[in-house]
């Protein structure tokens, strides 16, 4: 039995393992600044806002797995190490003492950085003929692209 791992040539391994591990840090910093603002939102929308922070960081939670899951089908060893996720992404983190509009804002933001990461990867993968990891990078980007859109209505008026 072989699996994908063993069919591409060692660059597109690696370029595709890069690319899981970039999405996995950024996920992995977007989950607790979600976290961080369900804890900390206040003001008028405090009920909805409380309620989408914590919709978006249960998601990512779940995200982090299955990503570093491919990462390990795929041969590799998953960066586990919270220092580590902070170097690589292009999230940064916030002290979640900010009004809810920045809030909103700067997860907007994020979600577009993460549906760009993702989509980037899905043609990478596709690109190389790994279609399992471009269908979890392709469905998990909907999901930011979601997420996002979600955010700018919030933002909106």
């Amino acid at each position: 039995m072989s699996n994908i791992a063993t069919k591409l040539a060692p660059t597109a391994l690696e370029q595709i393992v890069e690319g899981l591990t970039q999405a996995v840090a950024e996920v992995a910093v977007e989950t607790l600044k979600a976290q961080n603002y369900h804890w900390n939102v206040t003001g008028m929308a405090f009920g909805p806002l409380h309620d989408l922070f914590q919709e978006i960081y249960e998601d990512h939670f779940e995200a982090q797995d299955e990503l570093s899951e491919r990462v390990k089908a795929l041969g590799a060893h998953a960066l586990g190490r919270y220092d580590a996720f902070l170097k690589r992404s292009k999230i940064a983190e916030c002290d979640g003492d900010i009004p809810a509009e920045k809030m909103v804002a700067n997860l907007l933001a994020d979600q577009e950085t993460l549906a760009g990461t993702l989509n980037a990867l899905a043609a990478a993968s596709d690109e190389h003929g790994d279609l399992i990891t471009a269908d979890l990078a392709t469905e998990r980007a909907a999901k930011h692209e979601k997420f996002a859109w979600m955010l700018r209505a919030h933002l909106a008026g």
